[in-house]
């Protein structure tokens, strides 16, 4: 087995070899490269190279822009390293979507981005109903209150917002994501929480539950979900899946930290991900 060295943040060096891939780290909407504050040191002790992508400075530009963005620093990172292999790239949300739209729209038939494998944690890959929802003339207003301070600005306007209108599940960009469907050279792994126990302290806003489409037409709220992206808006064809917690007992000891704003920081969440990047070849 060969091996080569790759810098990583703070200095320090890995060996690379089959099992040793750097790592894409990519935030969600309206977030930034800090949540991944407690993934980079356990990234660090498993000698697992990590290169966080910030797009907070083009939360306004789109997907199509951001997902060019990630190209261009993927490829200016490898140029710094000299490195020539493949990736894997973890994803918190909307970060999974701008990811995708880069491998399987814009690099679809070329398949020049090499990547093995995709780990998009809570992600809304068919669209997301929170986004519908923020436009619904009758529920939306109620909702944004609900959230307001806790996951958007007070003064929230949706029709501002371009990433949000760009994934409501009739727009272009999830049309395109949808036509273009998955890699089949690129192994897709999905970590999802669900309130197992029907705690309300999983997410207070919604009393533990997520709001999703209903099968009928309309709205329901549901356990299955973190709060924000429910698993209906999570789901891909072939993609491997982890529903967490493992244990039910921690939504009683510390139910809010699986809820959608919390999973990149969550220690299972954290041991999950070191793991697939670790040993990709592991089970969901």
């Amino acid at each position: 087995m060969g091996y080569e060295l790759l810098p990583v943040e703070g200095g320090r060096a890995a060996i690379l070899t089959d099992q040793r891939r750097p790592a894409v780290l990519v935030h969600g909407w309206r977030s930034h490269p800090g949540i991944w504050n407690r993934l980079a040191p356990v990234l660090t002790d498993a000698a697992v190279p990590f290169w966080r992508f910030d797009y907070t400075a083009m939360q306004d530009d789109g997907t199509e822009p951001i997902a060019l963005a990630l190209r261009d620093f993927m490829h200016e990172k490898r140029k710094e390293a000299g490195y020539t292999g493949p990736v894997d790239i973890v994803c918190h949300s909307m970060g999974t979507c701008i990811a995708r739209y880069l491998l399987e729209v814009l690099d679809g038939d070329a398949q020049e981005e090499e990547v093995r494998q995709l780990v998009g944690i809570g992600p809304p890959n068919n669209g997301s109903a929170m986004a519908e929802l923020f436009n619904d003339p009758e529920r939306g207003p109620g909702v944004i209150r609900q959230l307001a301070g806790v996951f958007v600005p007070r003064d929230y306007d949706p029709g501002e917002d371009t990433i949000v209108q760009e994934f409501r599940p009739g727009s272009r960009i999830v049309r395109a994501l949808r036509d273009a469907g998955t890699r089949d050279d690129i192994a897709y792994r999905i970590v999802l929480a669900a309130n197992l126990t029907a705690t309300p302290a999983f997410f207070p806003a919604f009393a533990g539950k997520t709001w999703e489409f209903a099968p009928g037409g309309g709205w329901r709220t549901t356990y299955s979900g973190d709060g924000i992206v429910p698993h209906s808006d999570s789901l891909l064809p072939g993609a491997g899946v982890d529903v967490l917690p493992a244990d039910p007992g921690n939504l009683v000891r510390r139910p809010e930290h699986y809820c959608h704003i919390m999973l990149p920081r969550n220690p299972e969440v954290v041991a999950r991900v070191t793991e697939y990047l670790s040993a990709p070849s592991r089970s969901p």
